[in-house]
């Protein structure tokens, strides 16, 4: 007998430390690549509640249930428990045998923790195991919008980056500005401003965009210059340190006949515009400090009378000089 059971008790222990390691083996999930422990029943614990995991990046579960999605929800090993249910403007949806429960602002593993215990807690199933689908999403594309080649709402489910969204609408105009702003239709009251370089796109492949987001990207700003110069223009504000120095040549430089001493600034003050003198001979000499310019500031150069009129004498002299020329060659 002790024989025996020096035999056998080498195989209780192995067997029992197989079924501990079983009933303590952490699982993965595909969707959420969350670590769940299963306890000895087999029946996985609940998340932690409190939204979507707080590291790594949104996947197509971590989009919040809005209200007015249409969600398919089923119980494993129970096929006639399977129901397709849109969510009410209050958030909730009613199930049979649930009731009605609120579903809006969470994801869908924390929708099927929160139906999974309703069900079992009320006798209807044994540690049911619950599955929630979003088949429709109330607002399933993504808006770009402002300053892109082809504005409109796109298609982007799944874990997509603000370069996805504008790569989808055709890249940017020429008139984008520096800036976007992205609206996340779970947080309409806290918009994100994302700052556009070309040098920093890693910065636009690590923000995360969601259906129903909405993105903007800003027109840049203009600069005016008018008056005596050769090439009066708008010029698209794109580099934050723009100067008057840079706008007179961007317009090809001033006319002989520009009064440098007089040129003044156009700028938009509390409404109203108002006039500030700009040095421009003193700025070409390295006498006075470069102004910088704002969006929608116009530079005005002026006609020099004198000067103006000067020109018209030497221009008469010279065509008298020209017509006596080809007068005396015959």
């Amino acid at each position: 007998m002790w024989t025996n059971a020096r035999h056998v008790a080498p195989w209780l222990i192995v067997f029992a430390m197989a079924s501990s390691s079983i009933a303590q083996t952490p699982i993965t999930t595909e969707d959420t690549g969350q670590t769940i422990a299963v306890p000895p029943s087999g029946a996985p614990t609940a998340p932690a509640t409190g939204g979507a995991p707080a590291t790594g990046k949104p996947t197509p579960v971590d989009v919040p249930i809005s209200s007015g999605d249409l969600l398919a929800i089923s119980v494993l090993g129970a096929p006639d428990y399977h129901y397709d249910v849109r969510v009410s403007s209050q958030g909730d949806i009613s199930l049979p045998m649930v009731g009605s429960i609120r579903v809006a602002g969470l994801t869908t593993p924390l929708a099927e923790v929160a139906i999974a215990q309703v069900l079992e807690k009320k006798n209807y199933f044994n540690e049911p195991t619950v599955s929630v689908f979003v088949k429709e999403y109330t607002t399933s594309g993504t808006s770009v919008l402002g300053e892109v080649q082809h504005p409109g709402i796109y298609p982007l489910l799944g874990h997509r980056t603000l370069l996805d969204a504008l790569s989808a609408a055709g890249g940017t105009t020429g008139r984008a500005g520096k800036t976007v702003t992205i609206t996340h239709r779970d947080q309409i009251d806290k918009p994100e401003t994302i700052t556009l370089e070309s040098k920093d796109r890693q910065s636009m492949t690590n923000v995360s965009v969601l259906p129903g987001d909405t993105i903007y990207v800003s027109k840049a700003g203009v600069v005016y210059v008018v008056g005596d110069v050769k090439e009066p223009t708008g010029i698209i504000l794109d580099n934050p340190h723009f100067t008057v120095l840079q706008a007179i040549a961007m317009a090809h430089g001033t006319n002989p006949t520009a009064k440098m001493g007089a040129a003044k600034l156009i700028r938009n003050i509390d409404g109203a515009p108002t006039e500030i003198p700009i040095p421009l001979d003193k700025i070409l000499a390295a006498k006075s400090t470069d102004v910088a310019l704002h969006a929608d500031d116009i530079v005005f150069v002026p006609n020099s009378l004198a000067k103006t009129a000067t020109r018209r004498t030497l221009d008469a002299a010279i065509q008298a000089a020209t017509g006596i020329a080809i007068y005396g060659r015959y």
